[in-house]
């Protein structure tokens, strides 16, 4: 077995010492994700209805699913957990799984995109870049641990949808580099697309889950 085998195994990612620390990092990665939004939140509140603050932070909303998914694999729920119960569950790690593939990858391509155009990177852009990446790459490689099928990642997707028909309806997207304001047509359609990819990424990552579950049975 590879390191990266052996990195990326059940016995490896389900220790409960690696849900421990994924767990505490992702949260403290929400609280300053949100942080991280504060000026935007303040200037949504004064400036459109409150009703749309939901949609304004994006990356922190989809560390705080997928921190909250993690709740589901330290403290699984019963057997005897109800349909509701368990449908919760599932809609929660959807949208920790869709929602952090989609950001993740969303905010490196800005940084980058941004660079690319004359933007000056500060180490606070590699840290993100850094942080962005790893979002998206536990996101998927949790896929095959989680309960959630094909419908609630259509669910998850359509949350994805609606939060980006609001950013760019109402002008509540993420705040861009100044070089990449004057794209933000561009920004726009490369968000939808990436909305989809990601369900679509999901999809095929619940698929390769499946046969891995059955290889190890």
């Amino acid at each position: 077995m590879s390191l990266i085998s052996f990195l990326v195994s059940r016995s490896v990612l389900l220790d409960r010492r690696v849900l421990w620390l994924l767990f505490i990092v992702n949260a403290i990665g929400t609280v300053y994700g949100y942080y991280w939004y504060g000026d935007q939140l303040i200037d949504t509140s004064q400036t459109q209805p409150a009703w749309q603050l939901v949609f304004v932070p994006d990356s922190p909303t989809a560390s705080l699913f997928f921190t909250l998914a993690l709740i589901y694999l330290l403290f699984p729920l019963s057997p005897s957990a109800g349909p509701v119960a368990r449908g919760i569950r599932m809609i929660i790690e959807a949208l920790g799984v869709v929602t952090s593939v989609k950001y993740g990858i969303w905010a490196v391509v800005m940084i980058v995109a941004g660079a690319m155009k004359g933007d000056q990177l500060v180490w606070q852009h590699y840290m993100l870049i850094v942080s962005h990446l790893s979002m998206a790459v536990e996101g998927l490689l949790f896929v095959r641990f989680f309960t959630f099928g094909r419908w609630a990642a259509f669910a998850a997707g359509c949350w994805l949808w609606l939060n980006d028909t609001m950013d760019y309806t109402y002008s509540i997207y993420p705040w861009l580099p100044e070089v990449l304001d004057r794209i933000v047509q561009a920004v726009r359609n490369f968000t939808f697309g990436l909305t989809l990819f990601s369900f679509l990424i999901t999809l095929l990552f619940l698929r390769l889950g499946r046969k891995a579950r059955r290889i190890e049975a």
